[in-house]
């Protein structure tokens, strides 16, 4: 069993990027509608594809990302505050380096693709290019900001981590409201603006980060082997994090060549959705990524196990009581949310959905493969798999397919790469496939298929309307709790949970 204190931050990270997220999907979803409203479905369109050219290079942040908070994680469960203030320098210089060389192959390759490749009507080429420009400048802050970012989560600091995500939320709602009063090209406008609250944002972290965290204080450093072998080990990263880039954003512009910016947006309403509600399940994620490294760090291998087995279960059961109601509801929740929701985005948001929740499983599973530093074997292999979107979709689509054919094909290669994550883990960690099954798995699998029934007969039986769409909230909601606490786990699982309802009851008396 989890130590109780490590639980206990387990739970209370867990609530506090939950009140985060709740409060920035609501925003999120609003100021999708809104910024839909303004700009028109064409444009919003082009904002997507174009925004998506810069975002294929978040592949280098998120891979370095990654290493960051490992070797993070890793010091600090090794008690070595000196070699976290050498790690965090050198990983600082890295990052710098990235940005300039994303910054030359945007404004060289990136550039020209958007003005010769892209379908975009001739008479918004010069929005979208402001568009290009805006999107540069806020990646290269975002990228800037990442290592703060990283040591808070390292730290396990996740209300700073909230609040700062709250004040973004925010920001961006202001956003929304000066889009409506400005008089100028809104497309224009809405770029600019979203690259202001990037440099807050940024600023923000960096001020926190220098008053907090010694580590943070940047020197210029020498160590030439750490950085090799930051650089080594960001390098099998960095494919695995492409892959994640092809599968969205290249698959976008795919789209965008094949069918132009109408099917784009349709993705693009897809793409928010789908990223509010795994957000909830990356909560959980996030929260238990650390100890998960900071206890294989300390060599405990059966608690590390116990978190991996844990962490998997729950992730998948936060994704799945959020996304269940919204999968059958799709149609009504578009509706109330956008008004006219564009051209198949009810079936391109439901399989985005099903792929989202099958990968969920996943996520602890992809932790413990960066825990033990051998990711060579572990991204070639899953990486490769997933690089299989790209010939497959173009593949389907030339031969005449429908554009959500992309989607199907996405969920059948997350599937196979969730299997081959056990069987590659299973050499580099030891992890029992069998236990995995068992106390994982197995129970996921079967609150989900229990959780379905009741709702799918009332979706199935009441009108399509408001009333329906509340009665399957509730059903929903309540069937997945009463599954999770019945089913879903165990003995153990529902002990830790009572005894921490008791102590929050007893707190506030």
């Amino acid at each position: 069993m989890a130590e109780p204190s490590n639980t206990k931050r387990l739970a209370k990270n867990t609530l506090m990027l939950y009140f985060r997220q709740i409060l920035i999907m609501v925003v999120s979803l609003y100021t999708v509608r809104c910024v839909l409203n303004v700009l028109g479905v064409e444009d919003y369109g082009i904002y997507n594809v174009v925004a998506g050219v810069v975002t294929m290079f978040t592949f280098l942040s998120s891979a370095m990302a990654t290493a960051s908070q490992r070797y993070f994680s890793f010091d600090l469960g090794k008690n070595d505050a000196k070699h976290l203030k050498i790690t965090f320098s050198v990983t600082f210089q890295i990052y710098v380096l990235i940005a300039v060389v994303v910054l030359i192959f945007a404004e060289t390759i990136g550039l020209w693709f958007v003005n010769h490749k892209l379908v975009i009507p001739s008479e918004r080429m010069v929005a979208a290019n402001w568009i290009f420009q805006a999107a540069i400048a806020s990646f290269l802050l975002t990228l800037i900001t990442t290592p703060y970012m990283a040591n808070i989560i390292a730290h396990e600091n996740m209300n700073v981590y909230a609040y700062v995500s709250i004040v973004e939320a925010s920001l961006k709602l202001v956003i929304v409201f000066l889009l409506k009063l400005l008089p100028y090209d809104k497309l224009i406008v809405y770029g600019i603006l979203l690259a202001i609250v990037a440099f807050i944002n940024t600023t923000i972290y960096r001020f926190y980060c220098h008053k907090k965290y010694a580590e943070c204080r940047f020197q210029f450093v020498k160590d030439g082997a750490l950085f090799k072998e930051i650089i080594s080990y960001s390098g099998w990263n960095l494919f695995g994090a492409s892959v994640g880039v092809i599968k969205n954003q290249i698959i976008n512009i795919l789209l965008n060549l094949f069918f132009g910016p109408i099917v784009n947006t349709a993705r693009g309403i897809a793409s928010q959705v789908n990223s509010a509600v795994v957000s909830f399940s990356h909560n959980f994620s996030t929260a238990i990524c650390p100890q998960i490294i900071k206890t294989y760090a300390s060599e405990n291998k059966d608690e590390t196990t116990r978190l991996v087995f844990r962490g998997c279960k729950f992730t998948f059961f936060l994704m799945y009581i959020i996304a269940l109601p919204i999968f059958l509801e799709m149609d009504t929740l578009l509706r109330l949310w956008l008004k006219n929701a564009p051209e198949l985005a009810v079936i391109f948001t439901q399989l985005a959905l099903i792929d989202a929740v099958i990968e969920s499983i996943s996520f602890p599973l992809m932790t413990l493969a960066q825990a033990t530093g051998k990711i060579k074997l572990y991204q070639g292999v899953v990486g490769g798999i997933l690089l299989c979107n790209l010939p497959l979709s173009y593949l389907v689509l030339k031969l005449g397919a429908p554009s959500y054919a992309v989607m199907i094909i996405s969920i059948c290669i997350s599937f196979i790469a969730f299997i081959v994550r056990l069987i590659i883990l299973r050499k580099l960690s030891g992890i029992s496939i069998s236990k995995f099954l068992l106390y994982s798995f197995v129970p996921c699998v079967l609150v989900a298929v229990c959780s379905a029934i009741v709702p799918c007969i009332v979706s199935y039986y009441f009108n399509s309307g408001l009333g329906r769409f509340c009665l399957t909230i509730i059903i929903s909601g309540l069937c997945t709790i009463i599954c999770i606490l019945l089913i879903g786990m165990n003995k153990c699982e529902r002990k830790m949970l009572k005894e921490y309802i008791k102590q929050k009851v007893a707190s506030k008396k």
